[in-house]
């Protein structure tokens, strides 16, 4: 994991004393519904949020005792004594810290073995159907809508809507959920995008099934994108930034 499990829970534990949430009553076995004051919206929303960030950071939903979460919230939150000491937490949270990071490790290599086998037969499979093409590194893509726009250079900021999803179709990103296209430079995102933004016009629509090689490699991008993992990407290449005031984000392709 990249960020500490510490350093999330701290923040979301944050997030909740900001909003001054009150504490649940330790008797109450569940919440009314439906969720009808803006108070309740606004505790249920920060719970949501805190189990997405959670699961997001790598932290598998096996490892969340929730009652005990919900405890310590409700201490905390009701200015009563720790249950435990200072101590006792931190030897705690090394021992979590490294089980969690155990498994993690466990996941990854049990998903890069799946991955080395079935992403040579999907790209093997995806290069025979109709339309597919392939470059000289090993892409593949179909163009699924053309255009007679230009197309962008390396050093080009584009705007693009896209969607990621794994072999399996499992989907990790998407920009037409966000409901806002994303612009990044062309040779800041992982080779296969950048291989093709080149040779895309603007206005096209392509998918993309990218080799593990030219995506993450053998590191993956954990939690989601396991080692060797084979992408499919369906890119929409909107336009070509002038004068763009861009940060590339961490989560860009």
């Amino acid at each position: 994991m990249t960020t500490s499990i510490v350093v999330r829970l701290t923040a979301f534990f944050l997030i909740a004393f900001s909003l001054a949430v009150p504490a649940r009553a330790q008797e109450e076995a569940a919440l009314p519904a439906p969720l009808e004051t803006p108070q309740a919206k606004a505790n249920y929303g920060i719970g949501r949020q805190i189990g997405r960030q959670l699961l997001s950071g790598g932290l598998e939903a096996e490892l969340i005792d929730l009652p005990s979460l919900i405890a310590g919230l409700e201490d905390a939150i009701g200015g009563k004594e720790a249950r435990i000491t200072q101590a006792e937490f931190e030897a705690a949270m090394q021992e979590f810290q490294q089980s969690a990071q155990q498994r993690m490790q466990a996941k990854m290599e049990a998903l890069a073995t799946k991955n080395k086998t079935e992403g040579p037969k999907f790209l093997e499979k995806y290069k025979a159907m109709e339309g597919v093409k392939a470059l000289p590194s090993g892409l593949l893509y179909k163009v699924v809508k053309a255009a007679e726009g230009a197309s962008p250079k390396a050093t080009d900021v584009v705007k693009t809507h896209y969607r990621g999803r794994l072999v399996d179709g499992t989907e990790f990103d998407s920009s037409y959920k966000r409901d806002e296209p994303a612009m990044f430079p062309v040779n800041q995102v992982i080779p296969g995008w950048t291989e093709a933004l080149q040779q895309m016009k603007v206005g096209e629509k392509w998918q993309l099934v990218i080799p593990s090689e030219l995506a993450y490699g053998e590191r993956g991008s954990p939690p989601v994108i396991g080692p060797h993992a084979v992408l499919v990407f369906d890119i929409e290449l909107l336009g070509i930034e002038e004068n763009p005031q861009v940060e590339v984000p961490g989560d860009n392709p």
